[in-house]
């Protein structure tokens, strides 16, 4: 099974997601009950994966609103933190994508079956979801802030940046998932460092978000849509195009339809 994967956030914000689980051609049908059980487990460990990330990395924003101590390196520390510890969590049970722009690239990549990424996207986004929900529920009152993306500045800036620092992310995404010369059992090191240093250049510029579950959430939890469609499409595009990019450059013995192995398997 492949293994990592990250995420991104609001004004300093991070959702990775990363490398794949050992997957069926995507054309094979898969009925079983052992393989609906299976599936089962990967869409669970998705749903706790993806909670805790947006759990963890918009509450570190709040903290830094409120108290003024974590600063932009501390926040994006904490995402990049909460990223690697879920890829060595649960990489080698679902892949860890927690991020529908990585589910969609590794299956544009014939690297994960299409049957399964509604599953998979809807139980990310759902995960943001509670997670934000959580936060507004124990953080309310004068502790109630928006933890979701707006553009900072204009919005075709905003979008330039998300597909540049998702482009970077999932390249390295698809480099240690998927490529048995790559990291190994440091996949989750350099995924989630890639997440703080996305983080801590461009959250000034465009909320680093790198994750469409991860913007999505917040956003209906606190009733505010103004650009979300970038951090929707930003890094949808910006992931599909780095997994093509790092593709290109495998090796003639590596086909493109090899299936992704777990980064902690290498």
């Amino acid at each position: 099974m492949a293994t990592p994967e990250v995420s991104m956030e609001h004004h300093h914000g991070v959702t990775l997601s990363i490398a794949k689980d050992d997957t069926k051609d995507s054309t094979t049908p898969s009925s079983s009950p052992f393989t609906r059980l299976i599936f089962s487990q990967k869409l669970i460990a998705e749903l706790i994966a993806t909670y805790f990330l947006v759990f963890a990395g918009c509450g570190a924003i709040t903290v830094d609103i409120d108290k003024k101590n974590l600063g932009q390196p501390g926040v994006a520390i904490v995402w990049g933190s909460a990223v690697m510890v879920m890829i060595y969590a649960v990489g080698h049970v679902s892949g860890a994508h927690i991020n529908p722009a990585v589910t969609i690239a590794f299956a544009s990549c014939k690297r994960f079956p299409w049957k399964e990424v509604p599953g998979y996207v809807i139980t990310q986004i759902l995960a943001s979801i509670l997670a934000s929900g959580t936060l507004r529920l124990i953080l309310s009152g004068e502790h109630d802030h928006f933890v979701g993306n707006a553009p900072p500045r204009s919005d075709l800036q905003s979008l330039v940046v998300e597909i540049i620092i998702t482009f970077y992310l999932m390249f390295v995404i698809t480099a240690v998932a998927t490529d048995d010369r790559a990291t190994g059992q440091l996949a989750g090191v350099a995924i989630g460092s890639t997440v703080v240093l996305n983080v801590m250049f461009a959250g000034p510029i465009s909320g680093a978000s790198m994750n469409p579950a991860r913007s999505i959430g917040p956003a209906l939890m606190w009733n505010r849509y103004n650009g979300l469609w970038i951090y929707i499409f930003g890094p949808m595009i910006g992931a599909v195009g780095g997994a093509w990019a790092y593709n290109t450059l495998r090796f003639t013995d590596k086909p493109l339809n090899e299936k992704t192995k777990g980064a902690s398997q290498q």
